[in-house]
């Protein structure tokens, strides 16, 4: 009889095993089709963010998770703007930021890339939004004082990653594909194609 009864619990394991794998397959697979959609899934992400924000203020609470999600979205920031190689830390035999005009042009590769950057914040989020639907996150707190404390964290690692930006020479957003004058067509040529 025992071991009928054991049957059904494996069954039941491998069963729910099998269904726990096939929604990890379609979610892994929706995550992979949103990938080139840059643009609606931060406008997706801001919608969260929207909606997380009457939370907290209708609520009047839960400022605590806000601060807690404030600093971790900030250490994913410094991630997604420092460079993968930090010349500081560890010089490296692999692509290095260029820190004079004579060195060959490599591209920045991010530390933390934006797809994952946006992934972190979405589930960061969600997990935040989760914890506002139970009290015993609701730590009373004087809200103004934090946040002028993540300010100050924010000024501060800011100043820091834009000083490290500057000491070597780096840009960490693309703003488009650069446009080469080359040699420039002289007036008269300009006329004559006029014509």
């Amino acid at each position: 009889m025992e071991g009928v009864g054991g049957d059904d619990s494996s069954t039941a394991a491998a069963a729910l095993n099998q269904r726990r794998h096939e929604v990890s397959r379609l979610f892994q697979y929706y995550l992979d089709k949103s990938t080139p959609h840059a643009l609606y899934r931060w406008i997706g992400t801001s919608i969260l963010v929207f909606v997380l924000a009457l939370r907290i203020y209708y609520a009047q609470g839960f400022y605590i998770i806000v601060y807690g999600l404030g600093i971790y979205i900030l250490n994913l920031l410094i991630g997604f703007l420092s460079p993968l190689v930090d010349p500081e830390i560890e010089p490296s035999d692999g692509p290095m930021l260029p820190t004079k005009g004579s060195d060959e042009f490599k591209p920045f590769i991010r530390r933390l890339p934006e797809f994952k950057f946006w992934y972190a914040i979405t589930k960061a989020c969600c997990v935040a939004f989760s914890m506002t639907l139970f009290s015993v996150f609701d730590v009373p707190v004087f809200w103004p004082i934090l946040l002028c404390y993540w300010m100050v964290l924010f000024v501060l690692t800011m100043k820091r990653q834009i000083m490290h930006m500057i000491k070597y020479k780096y840009i960490p957003f693309n703003i488009g594909k650069q446009k080469y004058g080359g040699k420039k067509a002289s007036a008269s040529t300009r006329s004559s194609r006029a014509d």
